[in-house]
C-alpha cells in the first residue's frame, strides 16, 4: 500500500486508501487460504514422499516445501486469472471507481494497473509466508476438526 500511495497514483485520502486496502488483504486472505488447504491436501496425498524427503536428511521445513510447490501455483491462479481478464471480460472496481471519482481515463487505468500489480505481489508475499509457516510446522496445513 505504501509504494501504491508514493506513486501518487491512488490521493491519500480515507476514501482512495481503504477500498485499495481491502482490495490487497481480500487477495492475500484468498491467496492464505488457498495456499493452506491446497498444501494440507498435498501433504495427505503424498504423506511418502514427504517422509522419504525426511528419511534423505531433509529438514521438515524443507521435505514440506518441496512437496508445496505444487499448491504454492495452485494458489496463486485466481488472481493470474483475474489479472488476465482485467479490461477484456470485465471492468474492474477500481477503475471505474477512479472514472466516477472525476479522473481521467489514463489515470483510472494507472490507478487499476498499479492495484493489480501490488495484488499479485501481496499474494505471492501471502502464499510464500503460508507455505513457509506450514513446513516450520508454526501453522496448520488445514482446519482442526469441529469438537461435538
Amino acid at each position: 500500500m505504501i509504494l501504491i500511495l508514493l506513486s501518487r497514483v491512488v490521493p491519500v485520502e480515507p476514501i482512495a486508501i481503504l477500498p485499495t486496502t481491502g482490495i490487497l488483504i481480500g487477495g492475500a486472505m484468498t491467496a492464505t487460504t488457498l495456499s493452506a488447504r491446497r498444501m494440507g491436501e498435498e501433504l495427505t496425498s503424498q504423506r511418502g514422499a514427504y517422509e522419504a524427503a525426511l528419511a534423505l536428511g531433509l529438514t521438515r521445513r524443507a521435505s514440506a516445501v518441496l512437496i508445496a510447490r505444487d499448491a504454492a501455483a495452485l494458489a496463486l491462479t485466481p488472481g493470474l486469472d483475474q489479472t488476465r481478464t482485467v479490461g477484456l471480460v470485465t471492468l474492474p472496481g477500481a477503475f471505474v471507481g477512479v472514472l466516477l471519482a472525476g479522473a481521467s481515463p489514463w489515470q483510472a487505468a494507472a490507478a487499476q494497473l498499479l492495484v493489480l500489480i501490488a495484488l499479485l505481489l501481496v499474494q505471492a508475499i501471502a502464499v510464500t509466508t503460508a507455505i513457509e509457516l506450514i513446513g516450520a510446522g508454526r501453522l496448520p496445513a488445514t482446519p482442526a476438526p469441529l469438537q461435538p
